[in-house]
Order: structure tokens, then sequence, then C-alpha cells
């Protein structure tokens, strides 16, 4: 059996197709195939309010791509989810319907705490102490999702429109950052001790870079070294010396900044990177409607 998942972000769109593994009473995934194309629809979202007739055609043939590959690999059920570019365009509505006539793909644009709610269901929680407390950053092109988890649970949730793809843009709004410090400061404030989960392409890229041990915390000492580090060569260094992918080596700058902003007013001194993303969740709702249900 094969699941589908499809994350239309403001950097890039992905299609994971997960082959599901039933072991007893334990139902998992294992990854078969994951495509990621940087069409950075953020761009256009973010600056002009509306994807334009140039990147619609290019997601459009992203998605007919996606469709036949899903039917190639006889994927048996998929979700696609759009997330904080097409929220924010005026023509979103109108690419979603393009989106079901040409590729014969159902699309949903969800909001931020759905989008947050998503990557929860890979099951994080169940791996935290329940005896400690916990921050949980996601970091994307367009917005940034932050709960703070205590006793295993979610005690406050809020999605904030700043990103990296926003940042590169400047998109992002002074009274936003304000907004999201305020918020942060307000709700942390009580917990001693907090740790940090960070989730998204960008930090899952600065723990390889660091090489810590799967499973163990990456210090905001060794964050901010690798940021002063990245930030020490140029564009084309970043990409030609470091390896870096073109779509990667410019919005990995503002996610650091992001990252260690946030962990900075949380008082967070490390963050564990469980390596998950929107596409994981998508495929763990997927097992939950369809199989635990």
């Amino acid at each position: 059996m094969r699941y589908g998942a499809i994350d239309i972000g403001s950097n890039a769109v992905r299609l994971l197709i997960a082959d599901i593994i039933q072991k007893g009473k334990d139902t998992g995934f294992k990854k078969n195939t994951l495509i990621r194309v940087p069409l950075r629809l953020g761009d256009d979202a973010f600056l002009d309010k509306k994807i334009s007739p140039a990147k619609a055609r290019d997601l459009i043939k992203t998605m007919t791509a996606f469709r036949q590959l899903m039917d190639v690999y006889k994927v048996e059920d998929y979700m696609a989810c759009a997330t904080s570019a097409m929220r924010e365009a005026r023509n979103g509505a109108d690419i979603v319907s393009m989106v079901k006539s040409e590729a014969g793909i159902e699309l949903e644009i969800v909001e931020g705490q759905k989008e947050a709610n998503i990557i929860y269901s890979t099951h994080i929680a169940e791996n935290l102490d329940l005896n400690k407390n916990y921050l949980y950053i996601d970091v994307g092109g367009g917005s940034t999702e932050l709960s703070v988890f205590s006793g295993g649970r979610i005690a406050f949730a809020r999605s904030f429109p700043i990103g990296t793809v926003r940042m590169l843009d400047n998109a992002d709004a002074p009274e936003t950052w304000e907004e999201m410090k305020q918020w942060i400061k307000e709700n942390t404030r009580k917990y001693k001790n907090l740790s940090g989960i960070g989730t998204g392409g960008n930090i899952n890229k600065l723990f390889r870079i660091s090489e810590e041990k799967d499973g163990k915390p990456l210090s905001i000492n060794k964050l901010n070294d690798i940021y002063l580090h990245l930030r020490s060569h140029s564009l084309k260094e970043r990409i030609s010396v470091l390896g870096l992918n073109q779509d990667r080596a410019d919005v990995i700058i503002p996610a650091c900044e992001i990252y260690l902003t946030v962990m900075k007013w949380a008082s967070v001194r490390h963050m564990y990177v469980p390596r998950v993303g929107l596409v994981d969740g998508i495929i763990q709702t997927l097992i939950d409607k369809n199989i635990k249900s």
C-alpha cells in the first residue's frame, strides 16, 4: 500500500510517496520517493499578493507530473496542502480550481494552525519527556509556527507571517516581529529550562551541517557558529564551496536568524531536530484516517 503527500510551500513544492508498513497493531511508513521542485511561489505572493501566470503554469505542470507519478506508483490515497504563499495570494482559490481541472489533484489551502497540527500528527509529542517543557518552532518560507508543549500537550500555539522567502523579499513587517516577541515572552516565561523542537527543511540541513548525532540536541551556541560561518561566505560560495543547493543557499541565512531569535527570546539553550516536515505529517494523517479509524 502506498500513500502520497504533496506540500506546496512558499519556497518549494514536494511530493513524498511512502510505503505503508503494518507490524501487528502498529502502522508506520517508509519513504519511497521524495521529489522537491523549487518554484518559490512566495516571491509572487508576498510582493504582488497573487501568483503570476508564469508561476501558475509551472505549478500546474508540476502537479500534472506529480499526478502521473502517483498513478505509476499506484498510490491508493493522497493529500495535497498549500501553505503560506497560497494563503496570501488573491488568486489562490482560482489556482486550486485550475490544479483540479488540469492536473486532476484536489488541493487544500491550509491555515497556519492546521499546518502545524499536521506536522504534530507525526507523533512528535509521544517522544517528549513529560517532565520537560518544549517550544516547537517550524520555520517555512512564509510563516513560522510556534507551540508550547507542557506535560506532552500543547499549552499555547500561534502562527506568524515571518518566513525565509518573506524576509528575502523584505516583506516581513517590524510590528510582526514585535508581536511574535511579546507572544513568546508572555507564553514561555513561566516555563523553566525550556527546550526547543525545530522542524523545516532549513533546520534539517543545519542539523546535518552540525554533525550532531541523531537524537542529540543542537545548542544555540553551535547554531550561532554555523550561522556566522555561513554568513561569512557569499551566496556563490555557499553554493560552490559549501555545496548547498541554489534555492537553499539564500534562505538558510534568514532561517538561522529566525531560529536564533526565537530561541533567544524564549531563553532556549538547545533544540531537538526530529527531521520531520509537512509531507511526513500528511502521510501520518492518511494512516490515521484510513487504517486507525
